[in-house]
């Protein structure tokens, strides 16, 4: 296994240019991921509600063919009994959306021991345009979604970790690079429902699929382009270097093992949080009123507020925390998570109260979901884009990009459990169902606080 010097000076490339007091390489991440997401939550946007409303009664009626779809359906329903479609939509969102992250473990691999990050990232790049484009087509559903998640496994961790590699070891400024990296996530998740989303619900589904694979191309150019900006690859770097084979040191190893497990912990966190492209949408399409001025707005834009909350409360956290630092009181990443995770659970509270007693189509305020919306986009912004940074930060130099993939495992579990919790939608009040969400929310903040010394212990932060 070899070892990599980490990133100094003899990166000259990264000290060309800065915006805004960073390196312009990380703009060009920003900009990258911007498109990647917009693909990304383009599709997700429509996903439950195609599969619900159109994909699933198609096939089953035999109006047309999905390639694999009886077999998928045989297979869910050997582990779960027979399923109607919007359980079945639900199984097969939370299938798709796990898988999507279980391949960047193997997409940082692939980095980390062959391809370098560079070459990776394009090659994910073009196939989830592929895939968006086969999306297209009802036929070839599932390959879309082959497409997408083995490409999302190349693409995602190789660009994240990329950002960490911009920055000498111990540089202050990278916890606000990783969330102003994650603006730029939020930019292309705010934009998506708007551009797709309207052109899937108003005009045709495959017409939102399409301007999502559009997205994900202009993204692949744009990165290519701003190339020159980046540091070398990891790998390029070793070699360069001509570096031995060492052994992973004691502590290289408790940082691994310390990880992992704040990994298993986020779980929960991400099971709650990614109901809002699944039952929360459903709710969003049937329970609520988005009628504005005697207008309405399509049901899908529910997807923008969470990365408009993005927008609006990033500076003020980010002052917040800088006001905190200069006390010493600001909180340590691992604490951070956990406040996020109970701020989670907290957000459902409103929503389980106004849903009590509502019937099926009785309908509701938007402006109760845009409330619940506020207080879950705090907690995540004190959890995900604080875990990205201390991966960074403490992951051993060449296996940062397959440690970074190994923290997309969370998400993976996480949204594999969104499909199974969001089963329950139509067979629990909506009340109680809301409540479960905030009690499975909190209780994930109580078990990271419960274990904060020995995470913080393993891997060398403050927590």
């Amino acid at each position: 296994m070899s070892t990599v010097t980490p990133p100094t000076a003899y990166d000259s490339i990264r000290t060309q240019k800065t915006i805004l007091g960073h390196p312009a390489g990380l703009f060009v991440l920003f900009f990258a991921e911007m498109w990647e997401r917009f693909s990304y939550y383009g599709m997700r946007a429509l996903l439950v509600l195609y599969m619900v409303d159109y994909l699933i009664k198609g096939a089953q009626a035999g109006t047309f063919q999905v390639v694999g779809f009886a077999g998928l359906q045989g297979a869910i329903e050997v582990v779960f009994g027979p399923q109607t479609i919007q359980p079945l939509a639900s199984q097969i969102y939370g299938l798709y959306t796990a898988f999507v992250y279980f391949t960047p473990l193997f997409g940082g691999i692939l980095a980390d021991r062959v391809l370098g990050q560079r070459k990776t990232v394009v090659i994910g790049g073009i196939l989830m345009a592929i895939g968006q484009f086969l999306l297209t087509s009802e036929a070839m559903f599932l390959f879309g979604l082959t497409f997408l998640i083995i490409g999302n496994g190349c693409f995602k961790p190789n660009l994240a970790s990329q950002v960490g590699t911009l920055y000498p070891p111990g540089d202050p400024r990278l916890d606000r690079a990783y969330t102003i990296y994650y603006m730029g996530v939020n930019l292309g998740a705010f934009f998506a429902p708007l551009v797709c989303g309207t052109l899937g619900q108003l005009w045709g589904w495959k017409y939102g699929f399409a301007a999502a694979g559009v997205g994900m191309i202009l993204g692949v150019i744009q990165y290519i382009w701003g190339s020159r900006y980046l540091p070398k690859d990891s790998i390029t770097r070793s070699k360069e270097s001509h570096t031995e084979k060492t052994p992973l040191t004691p502590q290289q190893w408790r940082v691994i093992l310390g990880l992992i497990a704040l990994m298993l912990l986020n779980v929960v966190f991400w099971a709650v949080y990614e109901q809002q492209g699944n039952t929360i949408q459903i709710f969003a399409d049937r329970n609520a009123d988005w009628h504005v001025f005697g207008w309405e707005m399509p049901s899908t834009w529910f997807q923008s507020v969470n990365p408009m909350f993005i927008f609006a409360l990033t500076p003020f956290l980010n002052m917040y925390w800088t006001w905190q630092s200069g006390r010493k009181k600001e909180p340590g990443s691992i604490t951070k998570m956990a406040m996020g995770c109970v701020m989670l659970g907290i957000s459902f509270l409103p929503l389980m109260w106004i849903s009590r007693g509502l019937g099926e189509t009785e309908r509701i305020s938007f402006l109760w979901l845009v409330g619940c919306t506020s207080i879950y986009t705090l907690g995540e912004l004190y959890l995900s884009p604080i875990g990205q940074s201390l991966v960074s930060q403490v992951a051993p130099p060449h296996l940062v990009s397959m440690l970074m993939g190994m923290w997309f495992l969370a998400n993976f579990f996480g949204n594999y459990l969104t499909g199974y919790l969001g089963t329950f939608y139509e067979k629990m009040p909506r009340d109680s169902f809301f409540l479960m969400l905030a009690v499975l929310g909190v209780a994930a903040g109580v078990a990271i606080f419960a274990f904060n010394k020995p995470l913080k212990k393993a891997v060398g932060q403050r927590g």
